[in-house]
């Protein structure tokens, strides 16, 4: 599976997402509408993410939260931030479609560790870092063994596990079982975090 590591999964995420892009451009661009409206104007939502070996890239979704702060300027949680209309767009999954243009450009896969957060580099056990010796992904074998049901040490294993094992036959399979779970709207946060506490080390 060395050919598929290093050429094959490149060639089969830009095909399949380009493809998966056009065949989602109606939904993609009443998404973006809905939210102009709803969001005044605030439509995407930018963050720095760690990628292959750390490197940091930007990582694109749907904005689906308000920008609300207390009396302290500070953000307010994300559950009272989410509007209605982002929380149908969280717990259908719709708000990931738009990083099918950060696996066109390449900054990550199909399938892959989930990309975290920029602080949590840090806090990763060595073992626990190998899970950036691969490109994130917009769904993970994590995501289809658990997602937010599951601890963080637990989650690391399972992404450490697909970077020892990953293969053709494996990326369809955590594709397919992505697809049924997001049917089922099963390990879905309509904010994210709401039910996962911050991974502290």
């Amino acid at each position: 599976m060395y050919i598929y590591k290093i050429f094959l999964k490149r060639l089969f995420d830009l095909i399949m997402s380009v493809i998966l892009f056009i065949a989602f451009s109606p939904i993609i661009l009443f998404i973006i509408l809905i939210l102009f409206f709803t969001n005044n104007g605030n439509v995407f939502f930018l963050q720095e993410r760690p990628g292959l070996n750390g490197r940091p890239f930007k990582i694109i979704k749907f904005k689906t939260m308000k920008d609300l702060f207390d009396i302290n300027h500070r953000l307010l949680s994300d559950e009272l931030r989410i509007t209605k209309v982002g929380k149908f767009i969280r717990t259908t999954s719709l708000d990931e479609l738009l990083q099918l243009i950060n696996v066109i450009k390449g900054d990550m896969s199909l399938v892959g560790p989930r990309p975290l957060m920029m602080q949590y580099l840090s806090r990763y056990s060595s073992e626990q870092s190998r899970r950036h010796n691969v490109l994130p992904g917009i769904t993970g074998w994590a995501q289809v063994n658990g997602r937010n049901s599951i601890s963080w040490e637990e989650k690391f294993k399972f992404d450490v596990e697909y970077v020892d094992n990953q293969s053709f036959y494996l990326d369809l399979k955590i594709l397919w079982l992505t697809f049924i779970k997001v049917i089922q709207r099963k390990g879905i946060n309509a904010a994210e975090n709401a039910n996962m506490e911050e991974f502290k080390g």
